[in-house]
């Protein structure tokens, strides 16, 4: 039987719509999609994609470290970026500074908006425990 074990940020959006930040079920993590939400749960850096993707990897990291995996166990991520013409070559850039020689299977979709208002991206990622950290 597999175990679940769930992790919350402890912000209000949580408890708001309901949902949790990542989700263990057996070797596999699902995590939701992250953005950049401060330690209280406030959005921050409206319509800088820059410091948005930054804060939106600071907060996967705290994902990671709570299960005591590493970027190079996520096999999968999804990320979703306002105007993405514009942000493809940042999203590239931030994308290769957070995973360096590690590549997962990557999908990139240009959504015309996201849930607060200047936010620009978010990604939700997959983990596989059982991989070499």
């Amino acid at each position: 039987m597999a175990t679940i074990d769930v992790f919350h940020h402890d912000v209000p959006a949580e408890s708001d719509f309901g949902y949790a930040q990542a989700i263990r079920s057996g070797e596999l993590i699902h995590v939701s999609g992250q953005l950049a939400l401060d330690g209280t749960g406030e959005f921050r850096h409206a319509d800088d994609f820059t410091a948005q993707l930054e804060q939106t990897y600071a907060n996967t990291d705290k994902v990671l470290d709570h299960y005591g995996v590493t970027r190079n166990q996520i096999v999968s991520q999804v990320l979703y970026v306002v105007d993405l013409r514009r942000n493809a070559a940042a999203t590239a850039k931030g994308n290769r500074a957070y995973f360096g020689d590690h590549h997962p299977v990557s999908t990139v979709l240009g959504v015309t908006e996201l849930t607060f208002p200047g936010q620009v991206v978010e990604i939700s990622f997959v983990i596989d425990t059982r991989l070499p950290a």
